[in-house]
């Protein structure tokens, strides 16, 4: 036999259809796949009724479900397009794609390219269609901080060198953000930073500074600001007559939906605090029509879906570390601590345990930017796990 048909030979036997591994993750497929379905349904049920309102007056009553299923087609197309990308182009293109996605934050001020909703100036005008980069600056956060902490991996352990040029970076990240204002998705951001230097190995001492100062000025930015105080406050004490009817309106109405609920809900499409009663319904407070229509069960189902993602993201993010791919595993594990943190937050509002903050749950509420850039991270992550498969059996990442 030549040494052509040798190597041919060795080539063949590591196909992937010469072993019994999959080339994805089950257990993560099948939980995405499952939070996306209770996202399409409970978007249609939370919005059902918002046709009869006046703020939507015109709309039929698929219209958000509709809209909603046009962006996850989108963000399963933008998903497969970036799994078909190997994750060294990914890496090559992080810091041009940083420096972009900074562009987008400053072009939300200008007026004509600006929209503005609620007093805030989140949303780049595309016609028919918004675009928020502060969605897709959370998924370029985690690939930023994974490619810093790959390139400073020897300086992890100074301050000037190894912490200081991410802090100025996501310094001008946080003051663009504030003055949108967002301070949900800052939050967010902060951490999948934090997160992915503390898993690269940052110096101790510096992590535990860093981590005191973020609280102290997250604390003083309330303090500062009189509507964030207000919130803190109505969160305090939401059934105060003076908050149940201002401030905390949404959260005593949350919290109504969910008591209505208790185990096992009042029944699919049964909800009486989305007619008009809980604003953001399809949103933000999507997890309160859940607990109000599924009860516990269906709450506990959610979070058991989001467990089963963030630990597959960190699994495969493990995996890829153990066989030296510093990036990748960091990408992948960053994306755990987004989907973690996010879900924790937008969960623990919707039950009253942290102050009303305007943030989706991943996956299921109501939202183009959110829900597709969702899909591109998850995409990741699915491909440091094909990629990792590819290594175990012997080809090229």
């Amino acid at each position: 036999m030549s040494l052509f048909a040798d190597l041919t030979l060795g080539v063949n036997a590591v196909r992937p259809g010469r072993t019994a591994m999959r080339n994805y993750d089950l257990a993560l497929f099948l939980a995405v796949a499952a939070l996306l379905s209770m996202g399409l349904l409970m978007v249609y049920s939370a919005s059902i009724a918002l046709a009869d309102g006046p703020r939507y007056g015109g709309v039929n009553r698929y219209f958000f479900v509709t809209r909603h299923s046009m962006f996850l087609v989108v963000g399963l197309v933008a998903a497969v397009l970036v799994w078909l990308t190997p994750m060294r182009v990914v890496q090559k293109f992080t810091l041009p794609l940083f420096v972009v996605t900074v562009f987008l934050l400053v072009l939300v001020f200008l007026p004509v390219i600006g929209h503005e909703a609620n007093g805030a100036n989140r949303w780049i005008n595309l016609g028919p269609v918004n675009f928020q980069p502060s969605e897709l600056m959370k998924v370029v956060a985690v690939l930023f901080a994974a490619d810093y902490v790959v390139r400073k991996q020897q300086h992890m352990d100074s301050f000037v060198n190894g912490f200081l040029p991410m802090a100025i970076a996501m310094a001008v990240v946080g003051i663009l953000l504030l003055l949108e204002p967002d301070l949900g998705a800052l939050m967010v951001i902060m951490s999948i930073a934090m997160g992915v230097l503390f898993l690269g190995g940052i110096n101790t001492k510096v992590f535990s500074g860093l981590m005191g100062t973020l609280v102290c000025l997250f604390f003083l930015l309330v303090w500062l600001s009189p509507w964030r105080r207000a919130r803190l406050f109505a969160y305090l004490d939401p059934w105060n007559p003076d908050n149940v009817y201002g401030t905390a309106y949404q959260l005593s109405h949350s919290l109504i939906a969910v008591g209505r609920g208790e185990w096992f809900g009042v029944g699919l499409g049964s909800s009486i605090e989305k007619l008009h009663y809980l604003p953001e319904a399809h949103t933000d407070f999507i997890v309160s029509v859940i607990g109000e229509e599924l009860g516990f069960i269906g709450i506990a189902l959610i979070v058991g879906l989001f467990a089963v993602v963030i630990v597959r993201c960190f699994e495969i993010g493990r995996q890829s570390i153990a066989m030296e791919r510093v990036f990748s595993g960091l990408a992948a594990q960053g994306v755990g601590i987004w989907f973690g943190v996010q879900s924790f937050i937008n969960i623990g509002v919707c039950l009253g345990l942290l102050p009303t903050k305007g943030l989706t749950l991943p996956l299921i509420s109501y939202g183009g930017s959110g829900l597709v850039m969702n899909l591109v991270a998850l995409a990741i992550v699915a491909r440091v796990d094909y990629e990792n498969k590819v290594m175990m059996r012997g080809g090229r990442k």
